[in-house]
């Protein structure tokens, strides 16, 4: 079994990739996957479910008790089997969304949540890597490996060096690695040229480059992954590519971060500052 953990700037499409690659890691390798929603918003298994039409786990602890919380009752199961939970966190404007995540993921794990039979299991973490809890896959150990979803935005490229700082920080004593950065394209000029670079200097590689196509937005009006929408459309081939990357993935370091200088000037390089 391995546990990835998804980062990236809010709004990048974060979720939205992890969906579609689970999605396409099962419909065309026949993996067996959980994915464990770690966003306060609970947006993290719709298109697998078809829907946000499940309880949160803190939703259920308030109401119900952590003795009433097991597997049967707060892991769904979505597309082709997928298995979901979602942490869910406090009502808003109390308390802090990072302590569910710490309490969720606790929580299954007492409950033997992530069973054996598991290939893969996925964290989909909001981005804020400063705050403990949302830290904690890979502070913690709970996950092995992190994928950063980025795009050649200035404001996206300067989250994924933060978050890699992030990394560094607890890479000693959990044994995280870097994976590699998903590019989640938005086309803007010379993005795929300035990915790799970036993630030459920091160390890592660009797993897959994953061109803009509509047909993500409509698979999601209609609550479904891009494969189960249209397994046979060339977005779909993609996500399948970069779900065979990952599983075939042998590249895993420690990042090095740019230092804000030289980050500076490669962003001004490429024409993305104002």
């Amino acid at each position: 079994m391995r546990k990835i953990a998804i980062y990236g700037k809010g709004g990048i499409g974060k979720s939205t990739t992890q969906q579609n690659t689970a999605g396409a890691m099962a419909h065309f390798y026949g993996k067996n996957i959980f994915i464990h929603g770690c966003d306060p918003k609970a947006d993290s298994t719709r298109l697998i479910l078809g829907g946000m039409n499940q309880k949160t786990l803190m939703d259920m602890l308030r109401d119900e008790g952590e003795e009433k919380i097991t597997v049967d009752r707060v892991v769904k199961q979505g597309f082709l089997g997928i298995r979901c939970v979602e942490s869910g966190g406090p009502e808003p404007g109390v308390g802090c969304a990072g302590r569910g995540v710490i309490t969720a993921i606790d929580l299954m794990e007492k409950n033997g949540a992530y069973t054996d039979d598991l290939d893969f299991v996925f964290f989909d973490v909001l981005g804020d890597v400063v705050c403990g809890g949302f830290a904690m896959p890979i502070r913690d150990g709970k996950a092995q490996e992190v994928y950063i979803v980025a795009s050649g935005e200035m404001m996206a490229i300067y989250a994924a060096n933060n978050i890699c700082k992030g990394l560094v920080k607890y890479a000693k004593q959990s044994g995280v690695r870097l994976g590699g950065i998903i590019c989640n394209s938005r086309n803007v000029d010379r993005e795929r040229e300035f990915l790799e670079e970036f993630t030459a200097a920091i160390g890592t590689q660009m797993i897959h480059f994953m061109p803009r196509d509509n047909i993500v937005q409509k698979a999601e009006f209609n609550k479904k992954t891009v494969v189960e929408y249209d397994a046979d459309c060339n977005q779909a081939k993609e996500y399948g590519e970069l779900a065979r990357k990952i599983i075939e993935n042998e590249m895993f370091v420690i990042p090095k971060p740019l230092q804000m200088d030289e980050l500076e000037a490669m962003v001004v390089k490429y024409g993305i500052a104002d």
